[in-house]
């Protein structure tokens, strides 16, 4: 259940006895056509990860709308051959540290 959301930040919190303490979402994460946004007391599904966001112990990556099927994993390129794509930068200092 959306305990709040903010539409003006694309940020809010979700709750569940499978994610105590909260479970932050970003409307990135939200699944529905058009402009994505949740109201507070709306029941919806979600996949979390953790550990969290911005205090909060899970951060939601995937959220569906009650009533609704839970829609399939989409690949970088919109297919839905890779359910596990993420993005890294590794940050190198390659200077001699000074004396």
């Amino acid at each position: 259940m959306v305990r709040e959301f903010d539409p003006d930040r694309g940020w809010g919190v979700l709750d569940a006895v499978e994610a105590p303490g909260g479970c932050w979402v970003h409307f990135s994460a939200v699944v529905a056509p058009g402009y994505r946004s949740l109201s507070a007391g709306q029941r919806v599904f979600f996949r979390v990860e953790a550990p969290g966001q911005d205090g909060y112990p899970y951060r939601a990556t995937k959220v569906w709308s009650e009533g609704s099927v839970e829609p399939p994993d989409r690949g970088p390129d919109g297919d839905s051959s890779s359910v596990a794509y993420r993005s890294t930068l590794t940050i190198v200092n390659d200077e001699p540290p000074h004396p």
